[in-house]
């Protein structure tokens, strides 16, 4: 499949390019997962963690992100423009179990049962297309392309009962510079275990299921924003805790494995 050679080339190199070639670009939803489905297998990649979002009008929110660019620790090599990663501040639902596909619908308690531990995140932001192109292209085009998605930095766990009920955060930022910013967070989704209820049913409809040891993100708190490269820095998610992050830039060309401190 040329789109899935042509991403999954962008997301070894790192580099951003044009929109996929008119005759490969995905027309339908259901199109554009099976070009992620054909990057995954391009890349030989295992998937770590996932991206969703309830859905909007023509719209679902579901991507893969891989498990090598599943960090715990810093410093953190991730590809970067101008000298800045851009991130979203998120929490992340780690499995304890399986959920495989099967006949019968999840309820949300099996759901939750099957949640072993929440952590703050940050989801890495990189898209394989330019700005330029990627405001040209359509949803299914940047859902091929898992929304813009190159990876996930774990922070520390933080109380399961409050973050299942965290609407509202506020995101502090604070850099070794002496920088300062704050963010005035709410789930786009009000609850931030709703997309994850929605994710297990989508994935179960298309024969798929999730993993134990799986990460699910479910939502930015704050959109997305640049933190520098080669600077201490430390994300405040209001009364839930806080995670400390140094980033660098990852080799055109590298794979790396993730870091693994925390």
């Amino acid at each position: 499949m040329d789109a899935a050679r042509i991403l999954s080339a962008r997301r070894l190199s790192g580099e951003q390019g044009a929109r996929l070639p008119e005759g490969c670009r995905p027309q339908s939803l259901d199109e554009a997962f099976d070009v992620q489905a054909a990057v995954t297998q391009q890349l030989s990649a295992r998937i770590g963690a996932w991206k969703c979002a309830l859905p909007l009008e023509g719209r679902l929110t579901a991507a893969p992100i891989y498990a090598n660019k599943v960090h715990t620790g810093s410093p953190c090599a991730v590809f970067a423009q101008d000298g800045c990663v851009r991130v979203e501040p998120e929490l992340a639902f780690i499995l304890r179990q399986d959920l495989p596909a099967r006949a019968s619908p999840y309820s949300q308690a099996e759901v939750d049962d099957a949640i072993a531990r929440t952590h703050i995140a940050l989801e890495l932001i990189d898209g394989r297309y330019t700005p330029a192109e990627a405001a040209q292209a359509s949803f299914a085009e940047k859902l091929a392309d898992g929304l813009v998605n190159q990876g996930l930095f774990l922070g520390p766990e933080v109380d399961a009962v409050w973050s299942s009920a965290a609407t509202d955060l506020a995101i502090r930022v604070r850099q070794a510079s002496g920088a300062e910013r704050l963010h005035k967070g709410r789930h786009p989704n009000v609850l931030p275990r709703s997309p994850l209820y929605w994710l297990v049913e989508f994935l179960r409809s298309r024969g798929q299921g999730l993993h134990a040891g799986q990460a699910v993100i479910t939502g930015s708190y704050a959109g997305s924003f640049t933190l520098p490269l080669n600077e201490d820095i430390a994300i405040q998610y209001g009364d839930l805790g806080g995670l400390t992050v140094h980033f660098t830039r990852l080799t055109m060309g590298q794979f790396s494995e993730p870091s693994s401190q925390q």
